[in-house]
Order: structure tokens, then C-alpha cells, then sequence
């Protein structure tokens, strides 16, 4: 029998293909255990099998447009197989204090309470940079009488809620709120069940499309009140079962994914419209420029030194039970 023909009465799930070399043709076979079997020298060498870890990230153009390399396979793994698992922040915040997923986007409020189990990646911060959460209505309030509305809010352990806590000078239980997915915000005040909204995401972009009005700006607030500072939104964590050596090498994966997409712009906002909820692709490039930027390489001073007065201001309020001492995989 032909050796053609042995192959294709072993099992036909295998992948053959020919590996043409100066001396000969060489048949090979991948197969769906993993396996190789170099027919020329007659032998199956088993592939290395890569560690599995999970990712989670939020359905979002800018969290899409950090990821694409590595979701694509356009730049080097590092030896990992990464499950991408697409979930809303809130969502995630509530997987990591369970400790759930092996790396993750999370609120910055939400790391205050999960330090204890997961470390910072340098890369990967969502930083509003002069913007931010916006609280927006049918009409215009002030501040006070904002204090006074119900306001329907993403997520609880969201940073936004945090900011807004910080804004009102009030605690949550002191606040009148619903919790609702961030993309039912506007309709649910449009339709009259909350009067104010405090909008994340590309929110901040679209919310004069639903016949809304911006009330006030986190973002801007915060940085007013902070020496410039930019308002610390979201970060990656990982958590610390992984061993500190493999903590770095993941670190520069993500790391490296981000550079490849910033290189690669056109690309990877191309990539990220299948999140953008309806944007065009000029508004989802401008979203993504405004998170995923030199803040997203990499925090530097002024983005540690923007968390910690964060967490400190919500900690002496008492919405952050315990200050956490800030830790980064270097």
C-alpha cells in the first residue's frame, strides 16, 4: 500500500501537508490530539501544549482595538493560549472578586477591593484624560438638585459610581439610584425611570443623539479638582496564583498587543467596529483614541499617583473599606 493511501485509512481528520526541502518532499500530518508525524523519518512527535489562561475584556471598541493583535495571533503569545472572554465590566468586577478569571479589565474602584488576590499590569489603563463619566438628562440639573434624582448607574463597583460618589460627597446608601446595563441608560431615561444617567463607554460621544444633555463631566471635574490629573477608569489585573515570572512574560504579551495596535491603527479600528454599537468609523477611531493612548502603555507617575488619591478620597469616605497599597507587576 501506498503510504498516500495509509494515511488516508488512518483517520481523515488529520491536516497533511507538504513540506518541500532541498533534498525531498517531506509528508506531514497535524493531528486533532496534536501530534506530528513526519512520515520521511517515520515517527509522531507530540506539540507542545500551551498553557491556557483566561481574558476577560469588555465587548468595547477600545478594549477590542488593545486586544486585536493578540486575539489575531499578529504578535507573539509568549507560549499561552488566552481565552478571550467578552464580558460588561460590571460583570467582570464581580468574576474577579470571585476569582474567577486568570487575567482581566477591571474598575479601578472594583481593584481596591480584589488587591488581596490580583496585581496590576502596567499596560492596559483606561485613563480620562479631561473626560469622562458624564451625567446626562433630558434637561439640565445642577448639582444640587442631581443630589436629589434618581440616577440610573452601570455598576456599582464601576469607577464611575465611585467618581460619582466622590462628586455628590455623599455614600451610595445616601443616593437614589437604579443599576442598569450601561448601552439601557439612555432609554431608561428617556422612558422616565431615571431622571439622570451617568453614561460610560462611547456614551460619552452619542449622548446628544438621544435628545440629552450633559450635566457634568467626571473627567473634567476630577482633573480640576486634581492638579491635572487624570481620572483612573479601568486597568488589567492578574492574578497572583500565576507565578511572579510568568506574571512579567503575560505582562509584555499585553503589553506588546497594545504597541502592535497603536502601530497598526487603520487595522485595529477596523477590527474594533464589530463592538461600536452603531458608530461610524470616524466616531470609533476618536473613541478609542481618547482610551487607548500613552496612558494605556503604561501609567507612569502621574497615573499611579491619580489612583492612589482615588482610592484614598474613597476610602476616607468609606466606600473603599481598606486602602490598598499599590501593586505592579514590574
Amino acid at each position: 500500500m501506498k503510504t498516500s493511501e495509509a494515511i488516508g485509512c488512518v483517520v481523515r481528520a488529520a491536516t497533511i501537508t507538504w513540506k518541500q526541502s532541498k533534498r525531498k518532499d517531506c509528508l506531514r500530518t497535524v493531528w486533532p490530539s496534536g501530534g506530528v508525524t513526519n512520515w520521511s523519518l517515520g515517527r509522531t512527535v507530540r506539540a507542545v501544549e500551551k498553557r491556557k489562561l483566561t481574558l476577560g475584556h469588555s465587548p468595547d471598541p477600545d478594549d477590542a482595538f488593545m486586544f486585536y493583535g493578540l486575539a489575531k495571533g499578529l504578535v507573539d503569545d509568549g507560549g499561552y493560549d488566552f481565552e478571550h472572554i467578552l464580558q460588561d465590566i460590571q460583570t467582570l468586577n464581580e468574576r474577579a472578586s470571585r476569582g474567577e478569571l486568570d487575567i482581566t479589565a477591571i474598575s479601578i474602584h472594583a481593584y481596591a477591593h480584589v488587591c488581596g488576590e490580583y496585581a496590576l499590569l502596567p499596560s492596559g489603563a483606561s485613563m480620562g484624560d479631561g473626560y469622562g463619566p458624564m451625567l446626562v438628562a433630558r434637561e439640565a440639573f445642577s448639582k444640587e438638585e442631581i443630589a436629589s434624582l434618581r440616577i440610573a448607574v452601570p455598576g456599582t463597583m464601576t469607577s464611575a459610581f465611585l467618581a460619582l460618589q466622590l462628586w455628590l460627597e455623599r455614600p451610595g446608601e445616601r443616593i437614589d439610584y437604579t443599576v442598569v446595563p450601561f448601552d439601557e441608560i439612555f432609554a431608561t431615561v428617556n422612558r422616565g425611570e431615571a431622571d439622570v444617567g451617568l453614561i460610560i463607554h462611547e456614551g460619552q460621544l452619542t449622548f446628544e443623539n438621544e435628545g440629552l444633555v450633559c450635566c457634568e463631566d467626571l473627567g473634567v471635574w476630577w482633573g480640576r479638582e486634581n492638579d491635572g490629573l487624570p481620572l483612573p477608569l479601568g486597568g488589567n489585573v492578574i492574578h497572583k496564583r500565576i507565578d511572579a515570572g510568568e506574571r512579567k512574560v503575560v505582562s509584555d504579551v499585553l503589553e506588546r498587543s497594545i504597541r502592535f495596535s497603536l502601530d497598526n491603527r487603520a487595522e485595529a479600528v477596523e477590527h474594533s467596529l464589530q463592538y461600536a454599537r452603531d458608530m461610524g468609523i470616524d466616531l470609533a477611531d476618536k473613541f478609542v483614541g481618547m482610551y487607548v493612548n500613552d496612558w494605556t502603555l503604561d501609567y507612569g507617575d502621574a497615573g499611579r499617583e491619580s489612583i492612589r488619591r482615588f482610592l484614598r478620597r474613597g476610602h476616607e469616605m468609606g466606600v473603599v473599606p481598606a486602602l490598598p497599597e499599590l501593586e505592579f507587576v514590574e
